[in-house]
């Protein structure tokens, strides 16, 4: 989307701070960054990726301007060499991504950067925010849409998102994994998404009667009249109205009223009776749609608890903003620095056995099985390391050895799931269409077992280890641990 914003400082601070010190003690080597996230929302079997078309944005206008280097300058932080340089950076690195619409799972590189350290470090910020957001939604999204069983899922979270983009990002996101459309006008100018909308009570309101303002309405929309039923009473006078109008108006006229809407009262019961009304009057093919806080637990209790008579839903609030799991912990680590012509492995290690990252320049690739053509691992793997389908596949959980799985050779078959995006600073990757991402994002899905789609207790989906990155990794380990035990007996000797 272009706006005419410049948006490169969106970035943390200390990417400017950081820069500075790297500037000043010229450090020109390259380095290898991750974009990945440890946990799946809601705590869901896999994720959507999304964003990437903002992302590619972001990189390919990466400029600082003339008003921000004032800006910084007034910071009396910066030295002026710095900002000079900063003035003529450009991203003149690789970077490849998992295409949007792809299934992703903790702790795989969802986005790689291969570029010059100020740089890599630059556009950490904004590649969070832009993959992180719509991976979330489009997350969410998903959820919801399954949970409805093919019935129509409407967006219309605008008013209730964290801002203008997260609106309409997230309205795009929405639609890559399957919903209809979208109420926000703006989303659907920009992505071509189709816009979905009727009438607020306040319309009803306007008018001296229900019934006068479903007739001004069913005269100014014939062929595209849905009509509010619960302003009043859903069932004292709202669908009554609404099928006087269609008796009055409408059937006489050539026409078939298209849908009622419920907004408010025990979805359930309401649809059910509001069904049987609509029946009795010779209106099968009248839809009913509800709105009013859904989520994708409240839908699947719907149709499957309360046997609701619900032909599509419209969901605000809970799906734009992620309601029950709000924040996606995508993550940028280093994992590899170049020194001279070698690319030296870097790990980040902490207490906390999660926060442990799998270290060097990897690859990521999907396995299926051959016959059923369903996925059943990711591997990563070293960039030099390579697959031969023709031999048996030994893959390793990342912390344990001992746990392992063997595909027998013969029985598999593998995808590489980074594509090249950049090289040397140009963008070599054409976004698909969006019609495009979100036919790949519905034909993804179906190459996953139905027990990873489960809200409650999903299976585990093995995101493992090639037998030499896991000998690095536990090699980094140990020499960690040496080095520590060789600190701490030096610091007991001087106490000594």
């Amino acid at each position: 989307m272009k706006d005419g914003r410049n948006l490169t400082l969106v970035m943390d601070f200390y990417e400017l701070t950081m820069s500075q010190c790297y500037y000043k003690e010229h450090r020109e080597e390259e380095a290898i960054f991750d974009l990945f996230y440890r946990k799946n929302p809601d705590d869901g079997g896999f994720c959507i990726a999304a964003g990437l078309e903002q992302a590619i944005e972001y990189i390919r206008d990466f400029h600082v301007s003339k008003g921000d280097i004032e800006y910084l300058r007034s910071l009396h932080l910066f030295e002026e060499d710095f900002l000079e340089y900063l003035s003529t950076v450009r991203f003149t690195g690789d970077l490849w991504a998992v295409p949007e619409g792809t299934p992703i799972f903790p702790n795989e590189p969802v986005l790689r950067v291969k570029a010059k350290l100020i740089e890599a470090q630059l556009v950490e910020t904004a590649l969070l925010l832009a993959i992180n957001h719509q991976t979330l939604i489009a997350t969410k999204a998903r959820r919801i849409v399954q949970a409805a069983e093919g019935r129509a899922v409407m967006e219309f979270g605008a008013r209730r998102a964290h801002s203008f983009d997260a609106a309409i990002y997230g309205a795009r996101a929405a639609y890559i994994v399957g919903c209809a459309g979208t109420a926000t006008t703006f989303a659907g100018e920009q992505f071509q998404i189709p816009v979905l909308g009727t009438m607020a009570h306040s319309f009803v309101q306007s008018f001296d009667t229900e019934y006068e303002a479903f007739l001004n309405y069913a005269k100014t929309y014939p062929e595209h009249c849905t009509l509010l039923i619960d302003t009043y009473s859903t069932l004292g006078s709202g669908i009554e109205n609404a099928i006087k109008v269609a008796k009055d108006y409408l059937e006489p006229n050539g026409y078939r009223l298209q849908g009622v809407r419920i907004d408010s009262g025990d979805m359930a019961y309401l649809s059910k009776r509001v069904r049987k009304k609509l029946d009795e009057a010779n209106m099968n093919d009248c839809k009913i749609v509800v709105s009013n806080s859904l989520d994708e637990y409240v839908i699947e209790s719907l149709i499957h608890q309360q046997g609701a008579k619900i032909d599509s839903f419209g969901v605000g609030e809970n799906l734009i903003c992620s309601r029950t799991s709000p924040v996606f912990g995508g993550v940028y680590k280093m994992v590899a620095i170049k020194e001279g012509e070698e690319w030296v492995p870097k790990i980040k290690i902490s207490d906390n056995l999660e926060k442990v990252t799998n270290p060097g320049w990897k690859d990521l690739y999907r396995i299926y099985d051959r016959e059923s053509q369903k996925a059943v691992a990711d591997l990563m793997c070293l960039h030099q390391e390579t697959i031969d389908p023709n031999q048996d596949l030994t893959i390793y959980h990342p912390m344990s050895k001992w746990k392992y799985k063997v595909f027998p050779a013969g029985s598999y078959e593998f995808k590489d799931l980074l594509i090249k995006v950049f090289e040397d600073g140009k963008q070599i990757y054409t976004s698909p269409s969006i019609t495009q991402i979100r036919a790949y994002c519905l034909e993804q899905q179906e190459t996953l077992w139905d027990e990873l789609k489960r809200f409650a207790y999903p299976q585990e989906y093995y995101v493992d280890l090639s037998g030499s990155l896991f000998d690095l990794k536990q090699d980094l380990l140990e020499a960690h641990l040496k080095k520590r035990k060789a600190r701490q007996a030096f610091l007991e000797a001087s106490i000594e």
